[in-house]
């Protein structure tokens, strides 16, 4: 009986972020990967829910390589791309892709830190995380994470891609990162993973490890009473929930108890959305206020009360005041012109 030769190395693992402006990022990533790629390519752009995604399709005539939605629990194999489907996290689970329907992170489902954490907590040192370009800041979390689990970052030369924020981002939370153009990463890459060894990292911290399995909404990691960080004094834009502050190194970053996670900019971004439609909705309730009093006003005087009329007329004055100083607080926000009712 021959003996059964024993197991290679775990597949290599490339990971790629993408947000605005990663289309055509990515389709040119996708005309510079060599054929014989030995590594496993896992893809995440930011899309909208509740779009079909031709992203697959797309790649697939762009390069060489085969390229398709991953499903869940299909296995990595060399030379495969694999892309996040809408509204689900890609997750990289010992040495099978797996789909999650977990908390948004940096508001995106799927998430890019998602994706890269989880293949820095399974593939150690046999990671690549490749951050193109988007706004904000998705992958700056993630790409922490692959770097101290001893894998390598490779970012688009922010002068070349339509968002630099994205790449920006990820290389000052490193503290490392290789910016290169998207036509002379295919070399990189191979030349990366040809270097790779066998041997794995450090274990990943408990951190790592409980939000890897949050993402993936695990009851056990849902259900701990201790939540990574401290309590931060604010509330999560997506649940009204507590954030706890989680401090990454230089990184800062924030999680409620179900899972939500936030950058300080993609908060402050969220925020700030908030904060605008909280003041459309005070502008039309004191548009409307002011609307009923005149209403009333016209009814008073119809009937000869006039001192209820002026008082409606005098209560209609001062609401169409506050909804001017609501307006211009708009105006400030948002840097447009906000027309008055009728204008």
């Amino acid at each position: 009986m021959t003996p059964s030769s024993p197991p290679g190395p775990p597949v290599a693992v490339i990971v790629v972020g993408a947000s605005a402006g990663g289309v055509e990022a990515l389709r040119d990533f996708m005309s510079v990967l060599p054929v014989d790629l030995p590594a496993c390519v896992l893809v995440v752009l930011h899309l909208p829910r509740d779009a079909p995604s031709a992203l697959p399709s797309i790649l697939t005539r762009a390069g060489q390589l085969p390229v398709r939605h991953a499903t869940a629990g299909e296995r990595l194999e060399p030379g495969v791309v694999l892309v996040a489907p809408p509204d689900h996290h890609l997750i990289v689970v010992d040495d099978r892709a797996e789909l999650s329907h977990g908390p948004q992170e940096n508001g995106h489902r799927p998430a890019i830190d998602v994706l890269f954490r989880s293949a820095a907590r399974a593939r150690d040192s046999r990671v690549i995380g490749v951050v193109m370009s988007g706004s904000l800041d998705d992958g700056a979390a993630g790409a922490v994470a692959i770097v101290r689990q001893g894998g390598r970052l490779l970012v688009q030369d922010p002068d070349e891609a339509l968002y630099g924020s994205m790449p920006l981002a990820a290389t000052r939370a490193a503290g490392t990162g290789n910016q290169v153009p998207v036509r002379k990463m295919g070399e990189v890459l191979a030349a990366w993973v040809a270097e790779m060894s066998g041997g794995t990292g450090d274990d990943p911290p408990a951190e790592m490890e409980q939000e890897t399995q949050m993402a993936d909404l695990d009851p056990g990691a849902l259900h701990d009473p201790d939540r990574p960080g401290t309590p931060a004094g604010f509330g999560c834009p997506d649940c009204a929930g507590a954030l706890y502050q989680i401090d990454d190194g230089p990184l800062r970053r924030y999680r409620c108890r179900v899972g939500h996670a936030w950058s300080p900019e993609s908060l402050l971004a969220q925020q700030s959305i908030a904060m605008e439609s909280a003041l459309w909705m005070a502008l039309r309730a004191l548009e409307e206020k002011a609307a009923l009093n005149d209403d009333l006003g016209r009814r008073a005087w119809a009937h000869g009360h006039d001192r209820t009329a002026t008082r409606f007329e005098e209560s209609a004055e001062e609401t169409r005041h506050a909804a001017e100083l609501v307006r211009r607080l708009i105006e400030r926000m948002t840097g447009e012109h906000t027309p008055a009712p009728g204008a």
